[in-house]
């Protein structure tokens, strides 16, 4: 660190040249001496002070070297505590979820194991943890994980690096040149018309099948078909709003919100829909009468006969006995969504129109996962053309 007395207003000023982040940053301070009589006085005090200043500068750069020789795993949990009780900016429950769940079966085991120092990070080890998720990163055994994972993973390490470089921990952060494999596009399955209509006319005893068909005609997520409550159902108005969500990831979270604003949309009742609930809703208030004070009151238009909504992981596992009971093809029940959306598109509707259906914010989204069912739409115009 470098200094000068420099005078101004009849007074002796001292004018340090320090840096901040690599950049220089001039700070007057004020000797509250006169010119006349007080150079030596003067002269000292810029002595005394730039000594004062370059020990705690020192004092400064200990402290982040020894911030910087902390333990990897240290260093994401004081990011992620900083994040967790950044309460301008909270984080979804879901999402905290997610971040905990990935942190704790996979990041702090593999960088424990390891035994990194946070200055010890770099490109090259970053990547080696990448590649080895990449190509035996599942918890059972059976392989590697998928992109979308590793670009999670990623995340939370490039936020704990940039934290770290913002806090002077450490001076950049080589999470940046880290590479992830390239996502192949996922081609999901799904079922015609024909297909739908068999597999509800097979489960249409099972408590699942108004579920089921709600969700195959008007291609609703998981979360959101748990969260639908009647207040959301107008059967004046004959609507069905989507506005509230129930998801998991290691325990249940309902949200009053979706994933984004346009996946808060409305649906037409058509009759036959209209019918089905009216009669659930009738069934269930037979229920709570049967039950009395043991019935578990809540909105959900999905329960059981003694009130308890279904919960999201007995939806996904009893459609699968379902289909494997009925020998029908084996599709995920996400992929109920995925047939709305074909047979939307196979019947000529356009890429907006299924956009706006299923509620995507982006129609980038709707036609990079639908774009190549597009083909009767297409052929239409095609004929048009040459006709």
């Amino acid at each position: 660190m470098t200094g000068s007395l420099q005078i101004k207003n009849n007074k002796y000023y001292i004018v340090l040249n320090t840096y901040e982040k690599g950049k220089r940053k001039v700070k007057w301070i004020s000797t509250e001496l006169t010119v006349k009589g007080n150079k030596t006085r003067a002269q000292k005090l810029l002595r005394d002070t730039l000594e004062e200043y370059e020990q705690a500068e020192e004092q400064r750069a200990k402290e982040e070297a020894d911030r910087g020789n902390m333990p990897f795993v240290d260093a994401i949990k004081l990011w992620y505590t900083d994040k967790a009780e950044d309460f301008e900016h909270p984080i979804d429950e879901v999402t905290k979820q997610g971040y905990e769940n990935l942190m704790k079966n996979h990041i702090f085991p593999y960088f424990e194991k390891k035994r990194f120092r946070l200055c010890e990070i770099n490109k090259d080890n970053l990547q080696d943890f990448i590649n080895e998720k990449a190509k035996k990163g599942r918890l059972d055994g059976k392989g590697g994980l998928a992109p979308r994972s590793l670009k999670l993973f990623k995340n939370i390490v490039n936020q704990t690096l940039l934290y770290c470089v913002a806090e002077g921990m450490i001076p950049n952060n080589p999470c940046q040149f880290v590479k992830l494999p390239a996502c192949e596009r996922y081609e999901a399955k799904f079922y015609t018309k024909s297909q739908i209509d068999e597999l509800l006319e097979k489960i249409k005893d099972e408590p699942l099948y108004p579920l089921v068909r709600l969700t195959a005609l008007y291609g609703l997520r998981r979360s959101e078909a748990l969260g639908l409550c009647w207040d959301y159902v107008n059967f004046e108005a004959e609507t069905i709003t989507i506005r509230r969500t129930v998801s998991r990831v290691t325990t249940i979270v309902a949200k009053d919100k979706t994933k984004n604003n346009a996946s808060r949309r409305s649906f037409p009742m058509t009759p036959d829909i209209k019918e089905l609930l009216l009669k659930l809703r009738a069934k269930q208030e037979k229920e709570k009468a049967f039950f009395g004070d043991t019935y578990h009151d809540c909105d959900y238009v999905f329960r059981w006969s003694d009130g308890r909504p279904f919960s999201p992981d007995y939806v996904t596992d009893k459609f699968q006995k379902l289909l494997k009971e009925h020998k029908l093809p084996k599709i995920r029940f996400h992929e109920l969504r995925h047939s709305a959306a074909s047979n939307l598109l196979s019947m000529g509707f356009s890429l907006k129109d299924v956009q706006e259906w299923l509620g995507h914010s982006d129609i980038k989204t709707t036609a990079n996962i639908y774009g190549h069912l597009d083909a009767k739409r297409k052929m239409s115009m095609a004929k048009a053309l040459v006709s």
